[in-house]
């Protein structure tokens, strides 16, 4: 009879993403989707001027779901989210979303929840987006690049797989983090 071991919990922690090529390449991946998350926060909190105008700026009372979810064209739940557009419960919700995931993949903590979160509001972007379509409501073609797979879920797989590989563990807090929550792995 042969007897197959696995390694430890610690064991494969560390063979994922020790201070090897692969750590530090996961690490650098964390950061970069960090700041995407980061950005995207500051540019709505702060009107820097990319995808939002000065006048536009969350802390000078703009809307940060206003522009894009009213106008969306297309799609079976356009209905449905332009009515969300600029309603003070998804403004709260989608910057909160925004600066808790970019703070936890920033820091390499609680990379579990902020990959549900991650996956959650890109979903929701996409479906938003709704790829699958080659024609808005009134006839112009929707510029979708591909009808299934968009940077929405890109983005989403990579956020899952720096979560399941313990992405937090080089370069971050996620070892002192895996500490501190203990047994509730949930929480990593």
């Amino acid at each position: 009879m042969i007897t197959v071991t696995r390694p430890s919990t610690a064991t494969a922690r560390q063979t994922t993403t020790g201070t090897n090529a692969g750590g530090r390449v996961l690490a650098v991946t964390r950061l970069v989707m960090g700041f995407v998350f980061l950005w995207a926060f500051l540019d709505k909190a702060f009107g820097l001027g990319y995808a939002t105008p000065g006048a536009g700026a969350w802390v000078d009372g703009g809307s940060p779901t206003r522009g894009f979810l009213s106008g969306l064209d297309h799609g079976p739940f356009a209905a449905t989210l332009r009515s969300w557009a600029g309603a003070p419960v998804a403004d709260w919700l989608f910057m909160l979303g925004l600066l808790g995931i970019a703070v936890a993949l920033l820091l390499g903590v609680a990379l579990r929840p902020a990959a549900v979160s991650a996956t959650l509001m890109l979903l929701l972007m996409w479906v938003a987006e709704w790829p699958l379509a080659r024609h808005t409501d009134a006839g112009a073609l929707t510029r979708s690049t591909n009808p299934l797979v968009d940077y929405h879920v890109v983005y989403a797989l990579v956020v899952v797989a720096l979560a399941v590989l313990a992405a937090g563990d080089p370069w971050g807090l996620g070892r002192r983090w895996t500490r501190l929550v203990g047994g509730r792995r949930w929480l990593r």
